[in-house]
């Protein structure tokens, strides 16, 4: 089965943006042809995770992680938008599925036990934060964390306009993490668009959570030409 390097997280690129593309906005029907289409791009591939109640979507389940496992090295990371009372089952069965990291919500109220149960599985850990949430809420787990990443619209819906406070949020999180100690990614998810990545950016975003800006791209390669450019 591949895997990437053990240490994938220290390897990635800090000399520009990082592409990590939502299997979300993928060709559901035939994700593999999508997958070898992408492969080329990729930093990471993001897979988000949503249990109907805790955020409004269902998706994504495990044997779909095992699946894009058996097919690529390419880093996947698993977004647990999920109730605290199944939390820490989703994180055993997405950990033996093959994810690298899995980012639990700050907002579980087990999102502590959450963390040890991903390090327990020896993958790197990650927190996400509702656009609606202080950024603050995460500073007591950032020593704990290989990323951090911040909601810009509303948990669990597609096609929403990017809330008008992620810049600033974004930049409270780059001064949280200066004072981590080890490298912690800051990524931004929801409203990514080519009017807003360059913001996001400046903001401090060191990845980018892609759906249909490159899925939908008409030149894959050219865009991702300008994101690196960035």
């Amino acid at each position: 089965m591949p895997r990437p390097h053990p240490d994938w997280i220290s390897a990635l690129p800090r000399s520009r943006l990082l592409a990590e593309y939502s299997m979300w906005s993928a060709n559901l029907i035939r994700l593999a042809d999508d997958l070898e289409r992408i492969t080329p791009h990729a930093d990471i591939l993001h897979i988000d995770v949503a249990d109907g109640h805790f955020a409004p979507a269902l998706l994504f389940f495990p044997d779909l992680v095992a699946g894009l496992r058996a097919l690529t090295a390419i880093p996947i990371h698993v977004h647990l938008m999920v109730d605290a009372a199944v939390l820490l089952s989703q994180i055993d069965q997405f950990a033996e599925a093959g994810a690298d990291l899995i980012s639990v919500h700050v907002e579980n109220a087990n999102a502590g036990d959450g963390l040890q149960r991903i390090a327990a599985h020896g993958l790197k850990a990650g927190m996400v934060l509702r656009v609606e949430t202080p950024v603050a809420k995460a500073a007591e787990w950032i020593s704990r964390l290989d990323m951090l990443t911040l909601l810009g619209t509303a948990i669990g819906v597609k096609g929403q306009g990017l809330d008008a406070t992620a810049g600033a949020r974004l930049g409270e999180a780059a001064a949280l993490i200066a004072g981590a100690g080890r490298r912690v990614i800051l990524a931004a998810d929801g409203g990514i668009r080519d009017t807003t990545v360059p913001l996001l950016r400046g903001a401090g975003a060191e990845t980018v959570v892609m759906g249909s800006l490159a899925f939908g791209a008409p030149d894959l390669a050219e865009r991702m030409r300008w994101l690196h450019g960035l």
